[in-house]
C-alpha cells in the first residue's frame, strides 16, 4: 500500500518560514518524480515544485528564489522547505509521487498553510 503523508504545516506571520515533509511509504522516491502542489480555496491544484530521479528539479514563478525541494533517499522523504510566506501562499500543499514508466501518481491528503498576521 503506498501512503504519502505530509506534515509540517501551520499558521505563519508574512516573512516567515515553514518546512513541509511528505513521509512516503510503499514505494521508492528516489524513483519517482516527486512533487509539491497547492490548492488555495476556489482556485485549481498548481504546481509549487518538483524534483526528478536525476535530482533536475522545477520551481513555478512563484517559489523560485523562495522555496526549496529536496529529497532524503535513506528516509523516503520529500521536502519544501519555503521562505519569506506570503499571504498568497496560503493554500493546502500536496505531495505527488509520479511514475514516468508507469505513469502512475499517487497524492497524499495535504496539509494547511496559513500565513496571516
Amino acid at each position: 500500500q503506498v501512503q504519502l503523508v505530509e506534515s509540517g504545516g501551520g499558521l505563519v506571520q508574512p516573512g516567515g518560514s515553514l518546512r513541509l515533509s511528505c513521509v512516503v511509504s510503499g514505494i521508492t522516491v528516489r524513483l519517482y518524480l516527486m512533487g509539491w502542489y497547492r490548492q488555495a480555496p476556489g482556485k485549481q491544484r498548481e504546481l509549487v515544485a518538483d524534483i526528478s530521479s536525476g535530482d533536475s528539479t522545477t520551481y513555478a514563478d512563484f517559489a523560485k528564489g523562495r522555496f526549496t525541494i529536496s529529497r532524503d533517499n535513506a528516509k523516503n522523504t520529500v521536502y519544501l522547505q519555503m521562505n519569506s510566506l506570503k499571504p498568497e501562499d496560503t493554500a493546502v500543499y500536496f505531495c505527488k509521487a509520479f511514475s514516468p514508466r508507469t505513469s502512475v501518481t499517487y497524492w497524499g491528503q495535504g496539509t494547511q498553510v496559513t500565513v496571516s498576521s
